[in-house]
């Protein structure tokens, strides 16, 4: 049995030529690795953007949630990692499929190995501005208010958000080279206090990278299914960087 880890779904983005192909593309995917998955961790970004209301969700992701709740019923443990796009996922989700929420890092033993697992987006060192936004996304009074305005203002306010701060091609660069920094300074600094770490895994960068931190340790960046559709797959000796075709 293996554990999978894949992120940066992004699903219902508005930069999709086709919503639902993307969707029934990540489902194919859940469906093809139902048989020898033990653990699904989803490292955030999933949806490209979620509010769930008192008494109602956002129309979509059938399909998807479909499946994960199918997942969930023959036994196999879903993790779902916060991301910066995906941030407000209260109890709907994990009460109605069945899944496990993190907001944040989780460390865990898998077979024997150590691994440190988080969206990235919060780790490091962070520009003053994004420090002021996330913490005004996880503000509650602001989250309250935000829930007072109606959806038909508030979804389409946020997918114009999304269009523009995120593109296909992903980050300049130059914002390339400076977020590997980023995580790669956390990652090193973190694994001086806890050298049993082997592994951490982020996502959120839209890169796909594999680094040797130490002989026994590696940091992995997962990539995005925008255009890449790549994921983690650990068989209980061997990690493997993945694409779907």
């Amino acid at each position: 049995m293996k554990a999978y880890f894949l992120s940066d779904l992004h699903l219902g983005a508005p930069y999709f030529p086709d919503s639902r192909q993307a969707e029934r593309r990540v489902v194919d995917f859940l469906d093809s690795i139902k048989d020898d998955a033990h653990t699904i961790y989803l490292l955030g970004d999933i949806l490209d953007y979620w509010y769930e209301y008192r008494y109602v969700v956002p129309r979509g992701f059938v399909r998807f949630f479909g499946k994960l709740a199918e997942l969930a019923d023959s036994g196999v443990r879903i993790v779902w990692f916060i991301g910066n796009h995906d941030i407000w996922i209260f109890d709907y989700l994990p009460s109605e499929l069945g899944i496990e929420v993190v907001d944040g890092s989780l460390v865990e033993e898998i077979d024997g190995h150590w691994f440190f697992m988080t969206h990235g987006d919060g780790i490091g060192r962070l520009k003053p501005s994004f420090k002021v936004l996330r913490k005004l996304f996880r503000s509650k009074w602001c989250q309250k208010a935000f829930a007072a305005i109606h959806p038909r203002w508030t979804v389409p306010f946020a997918y114009n958000w999304s269009r523009h701060s995120r593109k296909i091609e992903g980050p300049s660069d130059a914002d390339a080279r400076r977020m590997m920094e980023n995580i790669t300074a956390f990652s090193r600094e973190y694994l001086e206090k806890h050298p049993e770490i082997n592994f951490f895994v982020y996502g959120h960068l839209h890169l796909l990278e594999d680094i040797n931190l130490t002989p026994t340790c590696r940091m992995i960046v997962l990539g995005e299914w925008i255009a890449t559709m790549s994921y983690g797959v650990w068989d209980g000796k061997e990690f493997r960087l993945e694409k779907y075709q």
